[in-house]
């Protein structure tokens, strides 16, 4: 007995130490990065995995045991219409990809407090489940900040109205038990597409570059408690901060809880930058990625359109793939801000405001439509086929455009006209837009101040204001009461001083206030951007009391509120027009009053529906609506974009609906056309000389109301503010960075501008 257990010993001691031998060296030398940069020319590392599974360990990343290079780009879907979802994940895959980057803006999830809305654009699974059938894997960004030059970084706005104030994007308990409620609803859907249960996310990040913002370490703490408790411990977790110390000092994790991805100036130098990333990755945990390699740049309104060096741009990118790191292009594809939803930025201070335009081109490979036949896709595709492993799928060609020409709009209704119908709020102060549930679009301030029996101006003058004031007076009544006159503008970036003409009112005088919210801030420290009227309303010093707000139903994105006076009112005189065959006016006496205009085209067939873009030659400034979906918002006067990029979706067979919201110049002949291109060479200068010459030709001359003997005049002249800092990117060959209406924007080439609001990055 005793020999046998001795046996028994033996073999077990030789069993033991060979599985402890195999089990130590085998690993060692599978986890052997490759010898050469190049991962194309030599066999990929090898690890035997048991089940689907993504990792980190020395320094690379893992997938299913082999080393894995990510080649990404980021792709909102909520800048894209489901139905081009493929479309553009498609062009993705020809570009070379195999990995897509979204955020998931917390705004447009859960519009009302509790109310969540994961449908339409908002279908963020169904989204998921496209990137997978395409066969990409996603790194997914649900914030709670988002950034993204979308509205307010992505937070709903109501958070904005609630008492006392939040703290946002810190360990502010209330602010927390509302970021819980969100994740709550969203990362449950998000688990069983997880890449270890058989889906395509390999990795959630926590926050937006928080080290360019803050320093509270509970806060991220209690974001990576959450993210594991809803996704597992073993989900990845990564952040993604400006490549420097300091940025990364707040915005990291210490420990291999977390990995730390880093973004930079393209045309820097990579290298440098992810020696230092892995200083603040555990050891073997640091594999270089750039999580935003910028192809291009935003564009505000005022500036020239944004354009980078394609040459340069692939260049850049080699020099981080050619060495085994990765790299995610921001953006990939741009798509559209529609609706309500762009963002914007500000400078030295709150009143140096700079609004993103509604498209978000970004001049990127894949452009706003889809289009890739350009220098910038085929410059990067060929240096991603290098580096791929495999062959790229062949490019398919650009979607079909069509121009269905002019249509001739008529006038729906003036908007205080239509006031009856507005749902109204009253108080003895201004209220903000926030205070009184109008979270976006516009709210028009109304209240009456006395008549005087003198010629003299008087000074309106309002401190605070969030954006954009449109002022018009009438006489309250009498025969001197008419229609409503147009007095100016007081934007956020002037001084908030406007003259009121005198007038020959017999007792008061209507002050109506039409304030539109222009977007809210989605960077830097000023991001609490309350709108409306935040201040205070004077009249020669004096505080003007007793507000009427009325709340102007325009729909947002994903939005198609029920029983819209405005709607109806459109459609309603559309059809009567089309039942008369359409009576033409040549001329119509326009005024600067704010009103709704609405048209219809007709399309015969399927084949006829394809890709187009409104043009506002002509027109002011307002929003554009196609059969009942918010396009976005025009500003030609200002520039640069010139169209609104009209999907093919939105359309149908018969006849569709276009309606407007414009503020103060409509085109005199009250046309838009449909056009083949996109179009952003529209800047302040020539918009204006446009506009006087087709007001001299087409306008016929009229007089003021005889109740004004005064035209109006400025205080201090309304102007965006001048010296708008630009681009943390180099390469650029068409920047304005200066914004100075007397003067033309200025060009660069391959210039290094940097633009304080990414100072950190």
């Amino acid at each position: 007995m005793a020999k046998r257990r001795t046996t028994r010993l033996t073999l077990f001691v030789i069993t033991f130490l060979s599985l402890v031998a195999f089990g130590i060296f085998v690993p060692v030398f599978a986890l052997l990065p490759p010898l050469s940069s190049h991962s194309t020319h030599h066999p990929t590392p090898i690890k035997k995995v048991s089940a689907k599974k993504f990792e980190i360990s020395a320094d690379q990343f893992w997938k299913d045991g082999r080393a894995f290079q990510i080649i990404g780009g980021d792709l909102h879907y909520f800048r894209v219409l489901p139905e081009y979802w493929d479309d553009r994940l498609l062009r993705a895959k020809a570009l070379g990809l195999n990995t897509i980057q979204t955020y998931v803006p917390w705004n447009l999830h859960e519009p009302k407090p509790g109310a969540f809305n994961f449908d339409g654009i908002a279908n963020l699974v169904s989204f998921l489940k496209h990137c997978q059938n395409q066969g990409f894997l996603v790194m997914l960004r649900p914030g709670p900040y988002i950034c993204g030059e979308w509205d307010l970084g992505g937070f709903p706005p109501w958070l904005l109205d609630i008492k006392p104030a939040l703290t946002l994007r810190s360990s502010d308990p209330a602010y927390l038990k509302l970021v819980e409620r969100w994740w709550g609803a969203l990362l449950p859907k998000i688990a069983p597409y997880l890449y270890k249960n058989g889906g395509p996310v390999i990795m959630v990040q926590i926050e937006n570059e928080y080290g360019s913002y803050g320093n509270d370490k509970a806060y991220l703490h209690h974001l990576i408690r959450l993210a594991k408790y809803h996704l597992g411990d073993d989900v990845i977790l990564y952040t993604t901060d400006g490549g420097t110390r300091e940025t990364l000092e707040k915005g990291t994790i210490r420990g291999d809880a977390v990995f730390s991805a880093v973004d930079f100036t393209t045309g820097d130098n990579p290298w440098p930058i992810f020696g230092l990333q892995k200083k603040f990755n555990a050891p073997g945990k640091s594999p270089p990625l750039s999580a935003e390699f910028y192809t291009g740049w935003l564009t505000h309104w005022g500036e020239k359109i944004a354009q980078t060096d394609a040459d340069f741009t692939a260049s850049a990118l080699e020099t981080i793939l050619g060495r085994n790191g990765s790299a995610v292009l921001y953006m990939a594809h741009g798509g559209t801000n529609f609706g309500f939803y762009n963002g914007a930025n500000t400078g030295s201070d709150e009143s140096d405001y700079k609004a993103d335009l509604t498209s978000y081109d970004y001049d990127a490979p894949i452009r706003e439509t889809g289009d890739i036949n350009n220098s910038k896709f085929k410059a990067l595709r060929r240096v991603i086929e290098k580096y791929a492993g495999q062959s790229l799928p062949p490019v398919p060609p650009d979607n079909e455009k069509i121009g269905y020409g002019s249509i001739h709009l008529t006038k729906t209704g003036n908007l205080l006209d239509m006031l009856p119908h507005f749902d109204v709020v009253e108080s003895e102060n201004p209220m903000t837009m926030d205070s009184v549930g109008q979270m976006f679009g516009f709210l028009l301030y109304v209240t009456e101040y006395a008549a005087k029996d003198n010629i003299n101006d008087r000074i309106l003058s309002i401190p605070k204001v969030h954006d954009r004031a449109q002022v018009l007076i009438s006489c309250s009544s009498g025969l001197t009461a008419g229609r409503p006159t147009f007095v100016g503008t007081i934007e956020r970036w002037s001084t908030g001083r406007l003259n009121l003409p005198s007038t020959n009112c017999v007792s008061s005088i209507n002050l109506f206030i039409l304030v539109e919210n222009m977007g809210r801030l989605n960077y830097g420290q000023y991001i609490f951007d309350r709108k409306g009227i935040l201040s205070s309303v004077y009249l020669d010093g004096s505080i003007l009391s007793k507000w009427k707000m009325y709340k102007i139903p325009i729909p947002n994105l994903n939005e198609i509120p029920e029983n819209n006076p405005i709607k109806q009112a459109s459609y309603s005189r559309v059809f009567d027009i089309s039942a008369r065959k359409k009576l033409k006016e040549k001329h119509v006496i326009v005024s600067k009053e704010p009103a709704f205009y609405a048209g219809q085209f007709h399309i015969d067939n399927e084949d006829q529906i394809k890709d187009t873009f409104i043009s506002f030659n002509g027109w002011g400034k307002g929003i554009a609506i196609v059969n009942d979906f918010n396009v976005g918002r025009f500003w030609p006067s200002m520039g640069p974009q010139c169209n609104l990029y009209v999907p093919a979706p939105l359309l149908k067979p018969g006849e569709n609906v276009v309606m407007i919201f414009e503020l103060e110049d409509p085109n005199p002949e009250l046309v838009v056309s449909f056009v083949d291109q996109p179009d952003f060479t529209c800047d302040p200068d020539t918009a204006a000389v446009a506009a006087a010459v087709i007001a001299t030709a087409a306008a016929p001359t009229f007089a003021l109301p005889a109740a004004f003997i005064a035209a109006p005049t400025f205080a201090n002249a309304a102007i965006p503010p001048t010296s708008i800092a630009l681009k943390a990117t180099v390469g650029f060959t068409s920047i304005s960075y200066a914004l100075d209406l007397k003067r033309k924007p200025s060009t660069t080439n391959n210039m290094e501008i940097t633009m304080s609001k990414y100072k950190n990055r």
